[in-house]
């Protein structure tokens, strides 16, 4: 298995790398009594943390995929810290969808792959 990388511990890793390839588990924000768009500007930091830990960058997403805790209430928010954040040269393919998330406070969660 050495050529996998985890990182992260608990119950599971917060970074796999398997053949040039990054793996991010769903991230949430810190501060869960934010709103949705700080929520997702923490998230988008901790993306970039983690990427550049990893040899990657925002601009080799592959794809997103986001949840949000509320769908018609934010989406409009969550879209708008995610436009300011995207590399417009190099956008991913991305999915987003409304789901009952880990607690009442986490408004977002954010899953991405991306190339080394």
């Amino acid at each position: 298995m050495s050529d996998i990388q985890r990182s992260g511990s608990g119950r599971f890793s917060r970074t796999v790398i398997h053949n040039n390839t990054v793996y991010l588990s769903g991230i949430t924000a810190k501060d869960l009594t934010a709103d949705v768009t700080a929520q997702t500007q923490d998230i988008l930091n901790q993306i970039d943390a983690a990427l550049t830990e990893a040899g990657s960058s925002k601009s080799r997403i592959l794809t997103a995929q986001v949840w949000l805790q509320n769908i018609d209430r934010d989406f409009a928010a969550m879209n708008q810290a995610w436009d300011e954040w995207l590399d417009k040269e190099n956008m991913p393919t991305r999915a987003t969808g409304e789901s009952r998330l880990a607690a009442p406070d986490v408004l977002v969660e954010i899953i991405v792959v991306a190339a080394k």
